[in-house]
């Protein structure tokens, strides 16, 4: 059950037992804001694991890294000889493909692009979450906000270290950033600062069992401006998924993000199923 949001960045696989659910945020250093309407959709896993809901808003330029990532990171994944046997490998060799292979493929391109990505990986009763960049994972366990991810800073202590090692600076030009330039220290692409800039994801597992409710995969244009808390809190009494992610667009745009904002919500159906046999009983 595929869905392609263009310009959006997400997209959704499921094939028997094994889910994938991908949100690709592209990151861009333009300051002009566009107005495109939003967009969402919804829909459930075939094997009934989870149904899904997206809102998206278009906010800078710069999608073409963003494009290629979509188009190429999952299907370097699942091609992957050790996908099922050692996943985590598998997502970090994935990720390292598409990247070199992304640079390959604009020798020709003059402009200088990149792109964060947060991927979530459904395997079994294993959800593995990955990310580059300040896009974010929050899951609701229990009724409480985990982050499942790291934003990828350029002032956090290891990443700075990580930077000057390899003869880059960091430095503060309205926020902190890589070279002066950059404000995210991991990204797909950004060829010109790509020995700083890696695109080496961090991974983190969770257990999917009758605790953990739902999970929220946003761009930073939700999260500037809405805690971890509230983005959980506004969305649990929401069940369907896609109405969730339209209201946390709708709240991030009324606080004023000033970037583009893309929410992809996914809902575990085990624990909705235990709450409606609880209810009916």
């Amino acid at each position: 059950m595929p869905f392609d949001l263009r310009k959006k960045n997400s997209k959704l696989w499921s094939h028997k037992r094994i889910s994938y659910l991908n949100s690709e945020i592209s990151q861009s250093m333009k300051q002009v804001r566009f107005h495109d309407a939003p967009v969402s959709g919804g829909g459930q896993s075939q094997n009934g694991k989870f149904s899904y809901g997206y809102a998206s808003s278009q906010g800078h330029g710069g999608a073409r890294v963003a494009e290629y990532v979509k188009q190429n990171l999952f299907s370097n994944l699942i091609k992957h000889p050790k996908f099922i046997s050692d996943t985590r490998s598998a997502i970090a060799d994935a990720y390292s493909h598409t990247d070199s292979e992304l640079l390959k493929s604009e020798n020709n391109e003059i402009k200088d692009a990149g792109s964060t990505a947060s991927t979530a990986i459904l395997v079994g009763d294993r959800l593995l979450v990955a990310n580059v960049g300040d896009s974010r994972a929050v899951i609701c366990r229990g009724g409480t906000a985990i982050p499942v991810s790291r934003d990828h800073k350029p002032n956090q202590t290891d990443e700075r270290r990580r930077i000057e090692d390899a003869g880059g600076f960091v430095m503060w030009a309205g926020t902190w950033r890589v070279g002066g330039v950059l404000a995210v220290s991991r990204a797909f692409g950004d060829r010109l600062l790509k020995q700083y800039v890696v695109a080496d994801p961090e991974i983190q597992e969770e257990k999917v069992d009758n605790t953990l409710e739902f999970l929220v995969l946003a761009s930073d244009g939700l999260w500037d401006v809405v805690s971890n808390e509230e983005a959980v809190s506004m969305s649990k009494a929401i069940l369907d998924p896609e109405e969730a992610a339209k209201k946390l667009l709708q709240e991030a745009d009324q606080r004023g993000s000033a970037d583009n904002i893309t929410v992809v919500v996914v809902r575990f159906l085990a624990k909705q199923e235990e709450s409606n046999k609880t209810t009916s009983a």
